[in-house]
Order: structure tokens, then sequence, then C-alpha cells
């Protein structure tokens, strides 16, 4: 099954007629960092049938040394997701307002905890042309359980090894990268040998992730060939889910570093590189 839904096609698959195991789950995952809280978004209006996901709460644990936004703890997001109706036996849509970083990250949850047919609506809301509703749905419980191992996982040292070793891209936007600006983690820079690969060049100026060919493209001129690992890290692990659910568009499995720059920084002595280059 492919990563990625355009508007249109969920629109069909949300039909009158649609045949009940087919029709998706809708996960509305609205989130963004600073940003207003994702639920009054939700309760404005919201894709028909769709339950809000909060992202700080069930698809997150509490910040600290694991980063800003490491793992959940598998019960609270097991108990979201039945919640939400989400079982192994029906496919499962999620999408945020617009930019898809939140939206992948539940899409990259549910891949890793086990769940085999989840996609990411395409531009998210904005994308959305049919109605919206303010009535919050109360879906059966799900009996999806969390079976970790989906898709592939760094930590700190793996991550470390994957940037001499294979393609370790650095999904924050350049001037991060490059340790001109810090806004959020205590030190500036980036892991030694990591490439800088901005999550925001995945998308069109319109909102929509580029086409498969054109991301194959974007990632081979950044080293990424075929039988090399590719990591992704971004500041703390959600626009790089973001960018391996680009990878993955492209063809290309990647592991996600799921602490991220929040927690390399958190431990000092860990080497830092500063400047365009690799290092």
């Amino acid at each position: 099954m492919t990563a990625i839904i355009p508007a249109a096609e969920l629109a069909a698959a949300t039909a009158p007629g649609t045949p009940p195991s087919e029709h998706p789950v809708l996960l509305d995952i609205r989130w963004r960092l600073g940003g207003p809280p994702g639920r009054p978004l939700y309760a404005a209006g919201h894709l028909p049938g769709a339950v809000y996901v909060d992202l700080p709460g069930e698809l997150a644990g509490p910040p600290g040394e694991r980063g800003r936004h490491p793992l959940p703890d598998l019960g609270i997001f097991g108990a979201a997701m039945r919640r939400a109706g989400v079982s192994l036996g029906r496919p499962v849509v999620v999408y945020d307002a617009g930019d898809g970083w939140a939206a992948a990250r539940a899409w990259w949850l549910l891949r890793w905890a086990g769940h085999p047919r989840v996609r990411v609506l395409d531009g998210g809301l904005a994308a959305w042309t049919g109605p919206l509703s303010t009535e919050e749905p109360r879906p059966a419980e799900g009996d999806f359980v969390p079976t970790p191992g989906g898709l592939p996982v760094l930590d700190a040292d793996g991550a470390a090894r994957l940037a001499r070793e294979g393609v370790l891209l650095d999904a924050r936007a350049g001037e991060r990268y490059r340790g001109e600006v810090e806004p959020i983690d205590p030190v500036a820079g980036h892991i030694p040998g990591a490439v800088s690969a901005p999550t925001s060049e995945n998308v069109t100026p319109g909102g929509q992730l580029r086409p498969a060919a054109e991301l194959a493209d974007r990632f081979a001129a950044l080293g990424v060939s075929p039988g090399t690992g590719v990591g992704v890290y971004c500041g703390s692990g959600v626009s790089a889910a973001h960018q391996v659910w680009a990878l993955e568009v492209a063809g290309v499995t990647a592991a996600l570093y799921p602490g991220s720059w929040s927690e390399w920084t958190a431990r000092p002595g860990r080497p830092v590189a500063g400047g365009p280059e690799p290092g």
C-alpha cells in the first residue's frame, strides 16, 4: 500500500456505499510547535468521522533526556489508537492542517508499531474540498495493539555510526543545521557527518508532497543510493518523520532517530559540527 492518499481518492473512499471494512479510520493530528492547540481547531471543523489525537500527549512521551518528543509509552499510544477505532483489519488515514509533519509522525508511529495500512492525506485539511463536521464521533473500540519493529529506529550511537558509514539526513532548516541560529535546543549545529536536507523541500509551493520521481532525484543528489543505509533526524523527531515518509514514497526505507537533536544535545560531550559541510 502506498503511504500517501490524494484528497479526491479519500473522498471516494469515504463516500456512501463504501464497504465498512474498507472505510478508513480518520485521525486528525493537527499540531504545530508554538502554534495554537489542535483540539479547538478540530472542534471548529474536521473531516466527517475523524477522531482527534493529541501529538504531545498521545504520540510522544514527556520531554526529557530522551528528547522533546520521545517515543510514547506503548500503553498510552495503544489506548489512544483503540479509542479512535484503529484496528489491524482497517486502513487508516492521518491528516493535519497541511504541512504534513504531525500527520507523518502518526503515520510513522503506526507503521513502526505494526499497522500495515496507513496513509497520509496529501496536503492535509487544506487540500480537502468536501464538507467538514463539528460532530465528535464515538467509534467502536479498535483492536490495535502496538508491536514495535515495523520500521527501523536509531539511537544516538546508531545515528553517529550511520553518519560515518551511510547517509544521515538532517531534516531541520538549513540555518539550524549550519549552527547560525538555534531557537529551541541548548546547542547549535549538527551531528558530525550529517547532510543538510530540510523537510520543507519535500513539498511543492501548494503544500503537496513532490512526485515520487522528484523526491528520488532529490535524495539521490544527497547521497542516497541503493544499498546505502539511510537515517533521518530533526529537532525532536517530528519533521524527521515527514522525511522518512517522503523517502518511503520515493521507494527508500529509512531509519528514524526519534530523540534527534534535542536528545543529542541533552548529554554534554557529544560532538557537534557547524557550517554548511557535514564536518
